[in-house]
Parts: C-alpha cells; sequence; structure tokens
C-alpha cells in the first residue's frame, strides 16, 4: 500500500488542527499555529501507539481472548499511520537533497 502526496498533506492538516498536549507555554506555537517539529512528533508518536495497539490486540488474539476483526483493524491503523510517517519522511529527504544541489 503505497502513501501518495494528498494522503500525505490530508494527514499534516489533521495534525496540524489536532491540540498539542504537553508542550508548556514557552515552547508553544502562536495560537491557531502548529511547528512541523510538532507536527513530526506528534505524528510519530501516534504511528508508535498504534503499533502498540496492534501488538497489543495480535497478543490478545494469540491468547484467545481477542477477536480477530480487532486485530485486522489495528494493524490496518498501525499501517496506515507508518506509511503516513515514512510518506512525509520521504518528502523531506527530498526536499532536503533538492536543497543541497542548489547552487549558492
Amino acid at each position: 500500500m503505497s502513501v501518495g502526496s494528498l494522503d500525505a498533506a490530508m494527514a499534516y492538516g489533521r495534525i496540524a488542527r489536532t491540540p498539542q498536549s504537553g508542550a508548556s507555554s514557552s515552547e508553544a506555537a502562536p495560537a491557531g499555529e502548529a511547528g512541523f517539529g510538532d507536527m513530526l512528533s506528534s505524528m510519530v508518536t501516534n504511528a508508535a501507539s498504534s503499533m502498540r495497539a496492534s501488538e497489543a490486540a495480535s497478543a490478545r488474539q494469540v491468547a484467545g481472548k481477542g477477536d480477530l476483526i480487532d486485530v485486522v483493524t489495528a494493524i490496518g491503523a498501525a499501517e496506515m499511520a507508518l506509511d503516513t510517517v515514512v510518506a512525509v519522511r520521504d518528502r523531506v529527504v527530498g526536499a532536503y537533497s533538492e536543497i543541497m544541489r542548489m547552487q549558492i
């Protein structure tokens, strides 16, 4: 499954609208603005929590206490989160490479 640039942009938009928790007042961006670093941090955190949830659902299924539908749903969500993180990473690396090729 491949995540296109439109999917990555939509994910960025969703995360940019999500209020950031845990940021102190000195680190917080101005009202209505979320920084790119905050967005990346939130995206990685959400992907990691999705993966942990899918692992927990898989463990429950193996133990005979879970539902297969829950496992498939959790794995699908984790895969989508990871694909989004990878798509954003690829775009950042591509942009960095392009900037490095620019002549000064």
